[in-house]
């Protein structure tokens, strides 16, 4: 969003800092930066040197951590670049792959850029090294391989890396519907899907570290809980000493998918403590039904059958309802919806109370005044259709005197022109109002419509709190916008659970692709895994589109391959410690529940009343947290994000919960203890320890995932013992499954 905030990429390493291109800190806003220094610890000028101050902001953290330095001489156009980008988003080590793989996967997360950090330069290292320069094979060697070369294959192959929600549609119609769309529309709802958040995120994107070592990795590590000694993915006491009693396992239990809470479990797989973020980089600011499950129920517990109340038309049927009845959800699921309405509804409050001059400043372009000025000035000499004859130069802004030096270093190449960003909108607009007609999704034209506005309110705001954050609420593992656009969809649309599926699909996707796009913008501005390089726009955005298209493309083949091997694992509850359909059976709930039952389940005087309803509560909670700080700021109320807090009240709804003590015990001893104590070894060590063990994790989670967990076909699991439980919960809690 603006280039006053700062960033953190989802997989958690800060990818930016605050660009201050657009204005100065105001006096107010530089005294209030040095209080808040002063609440954890102050750098002592006489004792320390640049490289032992504590850094307390991400300002610092661009200052000491994230280089500058820039050869603009370093030519990413190569062939070289191009097929090593292709090839890791083809073949085996591409990361769209890997995230497809973990879509399916208990615990869903993003994977590590590291993990492509290390593959892309090993095997350009190779191509240097091993292919004549002479003759034609210049072309495919033509120089020594550079760090843009090295950022261009990581953009293009981290824009793969992405599971494409179109997927999600596509995987749930199979498994609950029976319906297999042909290959054609598949392809094309995946195309239109990812590229229309990249347009509008393009059209927007101006209102919005030097690390790569893979010898410490735990690569080696990742084979014992993976699948020697599965037992490490969640240690717990209390089940080890009562492995027969059901309320320990609801409480205690979590290594497998869906188990418990995960109550003081002891977490050793680092691939589920950095499941929703990474530790390192994040700063401190009862029933009949399944304990934790995301499907519906009958009032008995027995699971929901959505196809006795739909008829051909996949339109729910009152009179087929009424012999059904409505459908439960579990308790723990409806806390999760309650909690992460709440974090949504207090992301618009928030900002508009504590970050109102940011909005303002990153919003100014879209005043009456600068519209209408720019109406007075348009001409059509000046239109960027012939987007191949303009220059796109940036001017750097007039007098500022703090600008940010990466966006300094940036200055020197040619912009994406705006043209590039809004034909890739129409295009994608186009194509998904051909495809949700050809695809029969019941969802009217005026009904996408809707969802595309929806969508760039929500990246307004939500791209906000990202940046001011480094907290996501939208990117794939945690539904948080497809909570709030179900809710909407099925009061445009009621009794059509269909087509709340694609509203959710053109909104909430739409958001996630957006805020990515900005993310490898970032990337390429304020780049963590190559030192002394900016990656050109231009050169970022043909890498990310490539890599969108094809990833979308395998990701289609691929979840018809784990559905074709695991279709029974996927429909159970509680799934597997290596596969589950969590993420399709949730957003198959949501669209029955929202899309076809929103009316009889969630209004007025209905059983799940509260889950509408904690939308006003959430509107309201930032609120005295607000006034506390204003009246008693020595309180430090603004430490709290309310609308974070709020989202992760749901946080242990489901999945692996073994991580959670770990997670904390992590973050704390990197945030305030190494911070704080060791500030030199912190600046050094600590996203390079991070990056290494994401990248050695993943990189034996995705070979171990065809070798030996059924990926390609058959299972191959480490004999059973002590250690792997594979009659049961690996921590030997009840299975209550």
């Amino acid at each position: 969003m603006g280039n006053n905030f700062s960033d953190v990429q989802p997989d958690g390493y800060p990818t930016t800092a605050p660009s201050f291109s657009d204005a100065k800190l105001s006096e107010k806003d530089e005294k209030s930066y040095y209080i808040k220094a002063d609440v954890e610890a102050t750098p002592n000028p006489l004792t320390d040197d640049a490289s032992g101050i504590v850094l307390h902001s991400e300002r610092e953290i661009a200052a000491h951590v994230v280089s500058v330095d820039d050869d603009p001489s370093l030519n990413p156009w190569t062939f070289r670049a191009l097929s090593l980008g292709l090839g890791l988003s083809a073949f085996g080590s591409s990361l769209g792959i890997t995230a497809e793989i973990y879509y399916f996967k208990p615990q869903v997360f993003l994977v590590s850029v590291m993990f492509l950090a290390i593959v892309s330069y090993i095997l350009g290292l190779a191509m240097e090294t091993f292919i004549p320069r002479r003759g034609l094979f210049r072309y495919l060697n033509p120089h020594p391989f550079n760090k843009k070369e090295n950022a261009f294959i990581i953009v293009m192959a981290s824009a793969a890396a992405n599971s494409a929600l179109a997927t999600e549609i596509l995987a749930v119609q199979r498994l609950y519907y029976n319906v297999t769309p042909d290959a054609t529309t598949s392809i094309f709802l995946l195309f239109s899907s990812q590229l229309l958040g990249y347009g509008i995120g393009g059209i927007l994107r101006r209102s919005e570290y030097s690390i790569l070592s893979s010898e410490r990795s735990v690569f080696l590590w990742e084979l014992f809980p993976e699948w020697i000694f599965p037992l490490l993915a969640g240690v717990s006491i209390f089940c080890l000493a009562a492995p027969n009693n059901a309320t320990v396992s609801r409480v205690f239990g979590g290594s497998n998918g869906n188990e418990g809470l995960g109550l003081l479990s002891i977490c050793l797989d680092w691939q589920y403590i950095s499941g929703p973020t990474s530790p390192v980089a994040i700063p401190l600011k009862s029933q009949n039904f399944p304990f934790l499950s995301q499907l519906l129920f009958y009032r008995n517990g027995t699971i929901y059958d959505q196809l006795l109340i739909l008829n051909s038309n996949y339109e729910v049927d009152p009179t087929l309802l009424a012999e059904q009845g409505l459908p439960f959800y579990a308790g723990t699921f409806v806390v999760n919806l309650i909690s992460i309405n709440m974090g949504v509804a207090a992301t618009f409050t928030h900002l508009l109370l504590w970050n109102r001059d940011d909005l303002r400043e990153s919003w100014s372009w879209m005043s009456p005044s600068n519209l209408y000025k720019q109406w007075k000035e348009f001409t059509w000499n000046n239109v960027e259709w012939k987007f191949w004859n303009d220059d796109g130069m940036r001017k750097q802004p007039m007098g500022n005197e703090d600008i940010d030096p990466h966006y300094a270093q940036m200055l020197k190449y040619p912009d994406t022109p705006n043209s590039w960003y809004y034909i890739t909108f129409v295009v994608s607009f186009i194509g998904a109002l051909v495809v949700i007609y050809k695809s029969d999704s019941t969802l009217p034209w005026w009904g996408f419509v809707i969802a595309v506005l929806l969508a760039v309110i929500f990246i307004l705001f939500h791209g906000a709190l990202y940046a001011i954050t480094g907290v996501t609420l939208s990117i794939r593992g945690y539904p948080v916008f497809r909570i709030v656009t179900p809710m909407i969809a099925g009061y445009l649309n009621p009794g059509k659970p269909i087509a709340n599926m694609y509203f959710v699909l053109y909104s909430y996707n739409t958001v996630s692709q957006a805020i990515l796009l900005l993310r490898d913008l970032k990337i390429s501005q304020y780049s963590y895994v190559i030192k002394d390089t900016k990656l050109p726009p231009r050169a970022a955005f043909t890498a990310q589109i490539i890599g969108t298209l094809l990833g979308a493309i395998l990701n289609y083949f691929l979840m018809n391959s784990i559905i074709d091997n695991h279709r029974d694992v996927l429909l159970s509850v509680q799934g597997t410690n290596m596969w589950s359909g969590a993420q399709p059976q949730a957003y198959n709930s949501q669209a029955i529940a929202w899309g076809g039952l929103s009316h009889e389940l969630f209004s007025a005087g209905m059983r799940y009343q509260w889950v509408p309803w904690s939308y006003l509560v959430g509107l309201a909670a930032p609120v005295p947290f607000w006034l506390v700080h204003r009246y008693w700021p020595k309180l430090r109320a603004d430490y709290l994000y309310i609308p974070v807090i709020c989202q992760l009240i749901g946080w242990l709804s489901g999945g692996i919960t073994s991580m959670v003590l770990s997670f904390f015990a992590v973050a704390l001893a990197s945030q305030w203890w190494i911070r704080t104590r060791h500030p030199r070894w912190f600046q050094k060590y600590n996203y390079l320890v991070g990056a290494a063990l994401d990248g050695g994790t993943q990189v034996m989670v995705f070979i171990l995932s065809f070798a030996v967990n059924g990926l390609a076909g058959k299972a191959h699991l480490f004999p059973a013992w002590w250690g792997a439980n594979h009659d049961g919960n690996y921590d030997h809690c009840l299975n209550l499954g």
